[in-house]
């Protein structure tokens, strides 16, 4: 018997010199047959891990009287080049899954990033829309020009102009001169006492969600306010308004008591509106 050449052959001499079958020095040893006949044909994928098949070497090897150390040094020679392969293929496996858990959470942090960006842009084309919108007031027909037809032998009849529409409150009255000549004198008083005092635009602006407004009053500095739900500003003007609402859905306008707009949807930012009589 050569004491020399593979484990696993010498394993085999060992065992069949000494009349033992597998099963017998599987019961002796109490590793299973298929491990002790792997050991054997020197089949090492059959075997489980290098710590578990060198347990099993020198088992095997104490059963049979044999040297242990040497057992293990003949196991390490003819099995060394198998798991160092092994080995090498656990750590491109685990490489491989490193490298795909990596770009895994490289991908998502670029979708994150990029749906932070796109929701950046969002907001700022939103906060950065500008939609101009002027309300103009009704189209009032013009009257029809006044006709006065001067006392008997005075001559021609002369026109009174029409009354400006937009220049004057209801009831105003335009004062006659007091001596008009047309082929002759007529004496006499005037028309009227004077034009009334205009009455003042009133501006009434009731927050129902969170809103930001700036007020121009006939074009005077600019007022900002922050209004919360439930909250009224007023203003007053001789001629105009010039209103930016930050959220127009959210805010109930009204120019001398009448309802304006609507302006927009809401958390559209309307600059611009021109409130006139």
């Amino acid at each position: 018997m050569s004491t020399e050449g593979p484990l696993g052959e010498f394993f085999k001499q060992v065992r069949e010199t000494k009349g033992l079958t597998l099963e017998e020095v599987a019961l002796k040893t109490r590793i299973q047959t298929d491990y002790l006949k792997a050991l054997e044909e020197e089949n090492y994928a059959k075997l489980p891990d290098q710590v578990f098949a060198k347990g099993f070497v020198r088992t095997y090897a104490r059963s049979m009287g044999l040297d242990e150390d040497d057992a293990l040094r003949r196991f390490q020679e003819s099995a060394g080049a198998f798991y160092e392969k092994l080995a090498e293929r656990d750590r491109l496996r685990q490489e491989q899954a490193h490298d795909e858990i990596q770009r895994k959470t490289n991908r998502r942090v670029l979708v994150a990033t990029l749906a932070v960006a796109l929701v950046g842009m969002i907001f700022l084309f939103s906060r950065e829309q500008s939609t101009v919108v002027t309300t103009r007031p009704a189209v009032v027909p013009e009257p029809p020009a006044v006709s006065i037809q001067p006392p008997t032998g005075l001559g021609e009849r002369f026109e009174v102009p029409a009354a400006d529409p937009f220049g004057s409150a209801p009831g105003q009255q335009h004062s006659m001169p007091e001596q008009l000549t047309t082929n002759g004198s007529v004496e006499g008083g005037g028309l009227g006492d004077g034009a009334s005092e205009t009455e003042p635009l009133v501006l009434d602006v009731e927050a129902t969600e969170l809103s930001w407004v700036v007020v121009q009053v006939d074009g005077a500095s600019p007022h900002e306010a922050l209004l919360r739900p439930g909250d009224r500003l007023t203003w007053k003007a001789r001629d105009q308004f010039t209103v930016t609402l930050g959220n127009a859905g959210g805010v109930r306008v009204q120019l001398n008591g009448e309802t304006q707009g609507p302006f927009g949807p809401s958390g559209a930012v309307v600059r611009d509106i021109l409130l006139m009589r």
